[in-house]
């Protein structure tokens, strides 16, 4: 519904920031409208499962899922092609997951406070 007809539109706006210096990090307008439209739905951090939910603490919930539910909707998810969109959309997108998991697994308090809260 709103991930594969967005995609050419997604492209096409990040090919207009083309033009911004590398160290100018910005999202494409669309990508920002559906990472608001997957958190009100429920949607965002999907990766994080539940073991590494209850291992980072309170406050660091991801999706409820486990690593089996997660994998089948990283099946679908993965059918979306330009640089990971609807991973990007749903807070799910590589390498971030990998660092975030680690923080929440093995980060200290202050840690977990300073890089993954905001990740998150």
């Amino acid at each position: 519904e709103y991930i594969y007809p967005n995609e050419q539109l997604f492209a096409e706006q990040n090919k207009a920031m083309e033009h911004l210096p590398a160290d100018q990090w910005t999202y494409a307008p669309i990508l920002k409208e559906l990472m608001a439209v997957a958190k009100k739905q429920g949607l965002w951090n999907l990766w994080l499962p539940n073991d590494t939910a209850r291992l980072a603490g309170e406050g660091y919930e991801g999706a409820g899922l486990n690593n089996a539910q997660y994998a089948e909707i990283c099946e679908i998810i993965g059918t979306s092609c330009h640089i990971e969109f609807a991973a990007e959309c749903t807070n799910s997108s590589s390498p971030d997951t990998g660092n975030m998991e680690t923080i929440a697994r093995y980060g200290n308090e202050a840690q977990k406070k300073k890089w993954l809260k905001p990740l998150l």
